[in-house]
């Protein structure tokens, strides 16, 4: 090969380390997880470690292939302060980190209400300090002797380029991403940055993901092995970086990337940046692509959900295995109209706010966590793949939601990547109820890693995305579209359940509901 790309790509939870080729095939991987920091009861980041192990890797794959570019991709919701020596002065803390809903109040009082802001900065209220602004106002809080000592404020994705460059830079997909920060509509910091005094710690001009941040530094160079003339880029965040191989390949509209995991991230570039009245207050928002244009988005915790309740079903059966595919169980279950799984394990995390997760059945209600803890337990449990089947039928409602969310309208394609696209259940039930759309999974299996290495590619050798296409293929797997009837009445009743206003009144005699507990 003629040049190699490094790729930094830093999952919440898993971490790797990358090498694709001049044509952007990967021709190495290297992944690590890192446990937590605890720091005074809080999880935080272990930047330190995380940093040694790239400098390992980078160094013996350094000795293999001859590394040019270096790109950052990240998951979001995540900033580093750092002093006047470069240094972290504030811990970074898990965005998971739940303040509390006294927290979140001040939040609003101080700033302004949340549709007021979701109006302006593109960005809904959640949940834990996924809402970036509230992380700083938080650590603020909590650490105000160390926060006094921040002169610079970074983005997750260039505060790692600041460490490999010395350089400091801010690009609009991560800025953009749900953090309140940045106000969509004037296109420049948002008053909630003013107002937390950190819009001049911040760069105030947004780069392309793919423009050059600058030069490995010297010491960098002579830790790992890479030629001082090693560029990095800008980073990216990552679900922005997963749409840029589409981009590629079908241009910058005209379908929807449902991209599924840990979270459910559904992604629709659109043309024009604006909330429908109804829309606010709802957990729809506005990502900035890589081009900085609007990518309508809506988000669910439907990993998460798929693995805790199939993880209890395991425990109580005895079993690890995922029954196969079976229609005709799907479609029983629909056509009674008798079962269902309804959300949210963490509360405000997705689409149904107002839900408590529950197995609602014959009109009776199973909450949970009594469910979790062996106070009750649902007739349908006594069946292992019948359970199973009716939590995929909520993952796809949940699903459908987030299109319509989003403004899945026309004749635009759903192309799904992650850890769904290799459920035929859901697919197929998902391609059932989009009656008007080609339904795909794609071949692409770590595409957030690929589009960091499409942005390494385009700032070294000045090509635009359109010219990198040919470089890599994408297969686009049709997903079968059955008649299921049944399906529509059925997602009828566990929409007016999942939004349910008295959901509490619901419960079998003699139970309560608390508060789910965080999973």
């Amino acid at each position: 090969m003629e040049y190699a790309i490094a790729v930094i790509d830093i999952g919440m939870t898993n971490k790797k380390v990358a090498v694709y080729d001049d044509g952007l095939q990967q021709a190495a991987a290297r992944y690590r997880t890192f446990e937590p920091q605890q720091i005074q009861g809080l999880e935080t980041h272990d930047l330190e470690a995380m940093e040694t192990w790239f400098i390992e890797e980078l160094t013996d794959l350094a000795k293999t292939y001859p590394i040019k570019a270096i790109a950052v991709t990240t998951h979001g919701a995540t900033f580093v302060c750092v002093d006047k020596d470069g240094k972290p002065v504030v811990p970074c803390v898990y965005y998971t980190h739940e303040p509390g809903d006294l927290f979140h109040d001040r939040f609003y009082a101080r700033f302004g209400g949340a549709e007021k802001l979701q109006a302006r900065t593109g960005t809904p209220y959640l949940k834990g300090l996924i809402n970036p602004a509230k992380g700083v106002l938080f650590v603020q809080e909590r650490f105000p002797e160390q926060f006094s000592r921040t002169r610079i404020l970074l983005q997750y994705p260039q505060y790692w380029g600041f460490r490999f460059t010395g350089k400091i830079g801010a690009e609009g997909t991560y800025m953009g991403c749900h953090g309140y920060l940045w106000d969509q509509r004037d296109h420049k910091l948002s008053s909630v940055a003013e107002k937390l005094g950190i819009a001049a710690l911040m760069p105030q001009k947004l780069n392309n993901s793919w423009d050059i941040l600058g030069t490995v530094t010297k010491a960098f160079a002579q830790k790992t092995g890479l030629s001082p003339e090693t560029i990095v880029t800008m980073g990216i965040h990552d679900s922005n970086a997963s749409l840029l191989p589409h981009f590629a390949k079908k241009g910058e509209t005209g379908f929807v990337l449902n991209s599924t995991g840990t979270w459910c991230v559904s992604m629709h570039p659109v043309k024009t940046f604006g909330f429908g009245q109804e829309e606010l207050g709802k957990v729809v928002f506005f990502n900035i692509s890589a081009f900085r244009t609007p990518v309508k988005t809506a988000i669910f915790l439907g990993g998460q959900e798929f693995e805790t309740w199939s993880k209890l079903l395991m425990g109580l059966h005895r079993r690890s295995d995922i029954p196969l595919y079976n229609l005709d169980v799907y479609r029983s279950i629909l056509r009674e109209q008798r079962v269902f799984l309804l959300p949210e394990l963490t509360p405000g995390s997705g689409q149904f706010p107002q839900s408590h997760p529950r197995i609602v059945e014959d009109h009776k209600v199973y909450p949970f966590e009594a469910i979790q803890e062996g106070a009750l337990r649902p007739p349908c449990f006594k069946d292992y793949e019948k359970s199973l089947a009716i939590l995929r039928l909520s993952l796809v409602m949940q699903s459908l939601t987030s299109f319509e969310r989003i403004g899945l309208t026309g004749e635009a394609e759903v192309f799904t990547e992650g850890g769904f696209r290799k459920d035929q259940a859901y697919q197929e039930i998902l391609s059932a109820a989009l009656q008007g759309h080609r339904v795909y999974t794609t071949d692409i299996a770590e595409a957030s890693a690929l589009g960091a290495a499409m942005t390494a590619k385009m700032g070294l050798t000045g090509k635009e995305l359109s010219a990198l296409a040919k470089d890599f293929e994408i297969v686009y797997q049709e997903t079968a579209k059955p008649a299921i009837p049944e399906l529509f009445p059925y997602r009828k009743v566990w929409l007016d359940l999942a939004q349910s206003e008295n959901s509490r009144s619901l419960l079998l005699p003699g139970c309560s509901v608390s508060e789910p507990r965080k999973t």
